[in-house]
Parts: structure tokens; sequence; C-alpha cells
């Protein structure tokens, strides 16, 4: 279901040479969240989103770059601020989270292709079994077989409980919900999907996966 550790791990050496060579912040901000894995940047955009108290989805400079130096990214005041304004083209003092999430995860090297966001979408689909948007323990029954999982097999853990520890894989901190979003699963698979190069192995891991 997720990337495997051999292709995270070249993923994330990828992102340290990027990152020494890049002058572009947005790539930069990119870099530093896949660094953490292929769910880095998903755990950025779910820790925005829980930002957001107004649940508008807008956030001010000042929240912005708050939020990304409490993510523990190394840009500095004046980069943050290059980055607000590039999003924010029509200087209105504030950007949308989604707007700014979806152009990050546009960023990535190889890009996010409309085959990759098709495959991811279908994979949702599938699994979103009452089509209400989100993704539980429950909507993976029948979905995903744990047969062959190694706690399954030993007894250590439930068919639930393997569906729960797959669930905290969307999850940061302390913000533990049981469910995932569509954009939750598009964030985690942004990452993935840097870690592949190409959109023919991306498409048949996530068909394996996902049994699409």
């Amino acid at each position: 279901m997720a990337a495997t550790d051999r292709s995270e791990g070249q993923m994330r050496e990828n992102m340290k040479k990027l990152l020494n060579n890049t002058t572009d912040t947005m790539e930069k901000l990119r870099c530093q969240c896949l660094l953490r894995g292929c769910s880095g940047i998903k755990q950025f955009a779910r820790s925005f989103r829980i930002m957001d108290d107004s649940k508008d989805h807008k956030v001010t400079l000042g929240e912005f770059q708050k939020g990304v130096n409490d993510f523990g990214t190394n840009l500095t005041k004046e980069e943050t601020t290059e980055l607000f304004n590039r999003i924010d083209k029509d200087n209105n003092g504030y950007i949308d989270i989604d707007e700014f999430i979806v152009a990050l995860r546009a960023s990535t090297t190889p890009p996010m292709s409309q085959s990759r966001l098709n495959i991811i979408s279908m994979a949702f689909k599938k699994l979103d079994k009452n089509g209400d948007g989100v993704i539980t323990a429950s909507d993976m029954k029948g979905v995903y077989s744990v047969l062959g999982h190694p706690k399954y097999v030993t007894g250590e853990a439930t068919e639930e409980d393997i569906f729960n520890e797959f669930l905290k894989t969307f999850e940061i901190g302390n913000h533990v919900n049981g469910i995932v979003t569509k954009e939750e699963f598009l964030d985690y698979y942004a990452g993935v999907s840097a870690s592949i190069d190409s959109d023919v192995y991306f498409d048949l891991m996530m068909r394996k996966a996902w049994k699409l």
C-alpha cells in the first residue's frame, strides 16, 4: 500500500541533492517535506488544515510563516514571504490552503501527471465504498486482505488493528481521527510519486496495491 523502504530511501537521497542545488523556494519547501519520507507533503498539508480554526481554508502571511516554521523547515522569513506572495496572486493578503497544497503537490519531481492523479482517484473511490468522501477501517474490509500480514499471521493484531495502523500513516502528532480524506490521500501519494520515475510503474504499483 505504501512506498517500499528502498524507493523511499532513494527518494530522500534525491531530495537531499536537489535541496543543495535549487534556489527555488517552492522546491526547497517540497524537498524539506519529502526528506521526512513519502508522507511529508501530507504531514505538511494536515498541519496547516489543523491550524485553520475558522475552517475557511485561508491563512494570512503571519499564519503562513508560523506554520512553515512550526513544521521545522529552515526557510528564511524572506523566503516564506516570497513564497506567500507567489501564491497570493491577487494581493488580497491571504492564500487558500488547498490551492497552495495543490501547487506544492504539483511541483514534485517527477510531476504528478494526470494519469497518476487519475489512478490515485480511482483507488480512493474504490476504498470509499459508501461514497461519503472519507476512508475508514470499515471501508477497507473486503478491499485489502490482511491474511498475509505478518502481525495477523502471528495473532499479534486483528484485521481492524492492521487497518487502523495503515490509517495512522495519514495522521500527524496527536491528531488521530481514524479517517482519511481524498486530499490527504492525494497528499500522501504525491510523496510516493516522487519516489517513482515511471508513470507506467506508478500505475502498476497502484493497481497491485489496491487490486484495481
